[in-house]
């Protein structure tokens, strides 16, 4: 059985989520930790392309309202610096399985995941 790679932070609730629902079903899963090692350029525009950047932003959290992004225009390559430097500004966890992706807590994607990994 192939694994389950899943980008999160170990306090967010969501990250964990998806560690229990993976784990429940006996599916190995390759843990990073965003706040130990932000994700690399072509695992995040792996992301943006499937779903487009402002899709992976959690714009109703406080990291994000805290970065004044609210009301604030900046670039896609700012929006990506801040990303970096702060991760909670991701709609977490980003799951990938595979060719399959999925952003934020989807059990609905997750599941159909297991299809592909069998």
């Amino acid at each position: 059985m192939k694994n389950v790679q899943i980008f999160g932070l170990k306090n967010s609730q969501a990250t964990r989520a998806a560690e229990r629902f993976f784990k429940e079903r006996r599916v190995e899963i390759h843990f990073v930790d965003l706040k130990q090692k932000p994700m690399s350029p072509g695992e995040i525009k792996r992301f943006t392309d499937r779903y487009g950047l402002p899709a992976l932003l959690d714009t109703e959290g406080k990291a994000y309202a805290d970065a004044g992004l609210k009301y604030l225009k900046v670039s896609e390559t700012e929006l990506l610096r801040r990303i970096e430097q702060d991760p909670k500004l991701l709609r977490l966890p980003l799951v990938r399985a595979a060719n399959q992706l999925s952003v934020g807590q989807d059990e609905n994607a997750w599941s159909a995941m297991l299809s592909v990994l069998d």
